[in-house]
């Protein structure tokens, strides 16, 4: 007898981009969250490395945002790097929504130049 089994999707890494100063944006935001919103952001997050993108959205120049449904509108946006990678370029809320995809649409620049120079 033989099963047929579907092919498990393959994990997704979650990197933080890094600026030039090497200081991660998305840290810097993650880290001045109180405890019950950064335990949000962080479900957010292992979610997304199982694949799960059920909340995302794409909001311009190959930026995602993942709503989160807690406190003020959490959002989480990101590049995606290929298939299995997601680069975290921002964090905000529904509030500073237009300022942070603007931020992450730069970010998300910078990282492909810096990326294409390496090669």
């Amino acid at each position: 007898m033989v099963k047929y089994m579907l092919p498990l999707p393959l994990p997704i890494q979650i990197r933080e981009y890094l600026d030039r100063a090497d200081r991660s944006p998305f840290r810097i935001w993650l880290r001045q969250l109180n405890a019950d919103a950064a335990r949000k952001v962080t479900t957010s997050l292992y979610r997304l490395s199982l694949g799960n993108f059920s909340s995302v959205k794409g909001v311009g120049g190959s930026i995602f945002e993942c709503k989160i449904d807690f406190g003020p509108g959490y959002r989480i946006y990101f590049g995606k790097d290929g298939d299995t990678i997601v680069i975290l370029l921002a964090g905000g809320t529904k509030h500073s929504q237009s300022k942070d995809i603007l931020n992450a649409q730069d970010r998300w620049q910078d990282y492909k130049l810096r990326k294409r120079s390496k090669l």
